[in-house]
């Protein structure tokens, strides 16, 4: 059980949509959300949801397929829903995408939008890729966010989405909706890394609150966690990240602080970075962080690299052979965040499935590939998570995840905002 899920028990229910791997689904449970409805569509994701119990044992309540195809099902669940949580997949407006956007038939904003008008849920967190807030796709964003804002206003049949936000700015500057018929809606550009998650991964998590409920922001406090000036810090300074890496030599060590950035320990605002928590890094999450604590990942050596051998008993800890590093084509390295995971359409650019080793003769190179295990740890998902279906499928499920304890930390916001007001009478409970 997750450590941010400790200190509360239950606090209400929850329908995720597009689902994948699983990140944002197992982050919300986590925080205390009971799943009443877990919607997706890819053949392998739904086998990795199959195969893996929610954290609390139960079977997931899968609804696998179109999320176009429920109907009855969400209609069914209005009125139950505490919070409806879903990533609209990313690569309509991915940076690493064709970037096609709102004329990209996987743009699935419209069917979040369904979602809310039929479950009328009383928060909703939806998370994308920070490509979403480029000046091309800003007008169609801030649609996004007006028809959260006002989901029950219906769309004229032929409308287009522009002539549509128009009618909704008109409503919301006239401010003639009633409360019980709108959503309070904030957008939230986050770096992963400032809340535990051991990857540089930059998103935009947008929270809406039902209008009725007289949720206040300042009850919902995603407040950052981590700080990359603690880890330069503890590097350089106090020594305290290498207490924690006993067995790193002597040159991996100067080769890390040598590349490091300079800090001005007298401005206030790094003064203020200094009293959290350090990043997490990459060698961290191979030593193992969270629930995966005190469990190192077994060292991966090149027969295993050459031969594709598991190593150890923990599932998907394999080598994978021919990694290599070009211009363009940078690996990790140990001692910071790991770059973004990334799903990949045709292959993944940029080596952000390659690390650099401490030992920089290892096969000529000095790099290997991350195992499937890594790359899972990087995303802060459990050791006992199962990935469903060939190494390429794993990754593309996990470049396509929501990091769990990103998810975890805004889930917990979410729930600590809906237990501020008075929701009492039916939070939590089945109607």
């Amino acid at each position: 059980m997750s450590e941010l899920r400790k200190n509360h028990p239950e606090v209400g229910t929850c329908v995720e949509l597009f689902a994948g791997g699983g990140g944002l689904a197992m982050g919300v449970h986590n925080a205390g959300f009971r799943p009443l409805l877990v919607n997706e569509y890819a053949t392998r994701a739904i086998e990795t949801l199959q195969t893996n119990p929610t954290p609390d044992g139960d079977k997931w309540p899968l609804k696998p397929g179109d999320v176009r195809d429920l109907v009855e099902d969400f209609k069914a669940l209005e009125g139950q829903v505490d919070v409806l949580a879903g990533g609209p997949p990313c690569q309509p407006f991915s940076l690493g995408g064709v970037a096609k956007g709102t004329e990209d038939e996987r743009n699935m904003f419209p069917q979040m939008f369904r979602a809310i008008q039929e479950m009328r849920p009383k928060a909703v967190i939806c998370e994308n890729v920070r490509g979403l807030l480029r000046q091309s796709f800003e007008p169609y964003f801030h649609y996004i966010l007006n028809e959260m804002r006002l989901p029950f206003v219906e769309r004229e049949p032929g409308a287009t989405w522009e002539e549509h936000n128009e009618v909704l700015e008109k409503l919301l500057a006239n401010d003639s909706v009633p409360a019980s018929e709108r959503y309070e809606v904030k957008h939230h550009p986050v770096n992963a890394a400032d809340y535990g998650v051991p990857q540089v991964r930059h998103r935009v998590i947008i929270v809406a609150f039902r209008a009725d409920l007289g949720v206040k922001w300042e009850n919902f406090e995603p407040k950052q966690q981590f700080s990359d000036e603690s880890l330069i810090h503890s590097m350089r300074e106090g020594g305290e990240y290498w207490n924690r890496h006993e067995t790193v030599d002597a040159e991996a060590k100067k080769r890390t602080i040598a590349n490091l950035p300079a800090l001005d320990l007298n401005n206030p605002k790094t003064k203020e970075k200094l009293k959290l928590p350090p990043w997490r890094t990459l060698r961290d999450a191979i030593a193992g962080i969270d629930e995966n604590e005190g469990v190192p990942l077994p060292y991966v050596s090149l027969d295993a690299v050459e031969h594709k051998k598991q190593v150890g008993d923990i599932s998907d800890h394999f080598g994978w052979p021919r990694a290599r590093i070009y211009i363009g084509h940078t690996p990790n390295v140990l001692d910071r965040p790991a770059k973004t995971v990334k799903a990949g359409v045709h292959g993944v650019p940029g080596g952000e499935s390659v690390m650099q080793l401490d030992d920089v003769t290892f096969n000529g190179t000095g790099v290997r590939y991350m195992t499937v295990r890594e790359t899972a740890r990087v995303m802060t998902f459990p050791d006992k998570w199962r990935l469903a279906g060939p190494r390429g499928e794993k990754m593309r499920q996990l470049g396509n995840a929501v990091p769990v304890r990103l998810a975890e930390v805004f889930a917990n916001a979410v729930g600590a905002a809906l237990r501020s007001v008075d929701t009492s009478k039916d939070l939590g409970k089945k109607q």
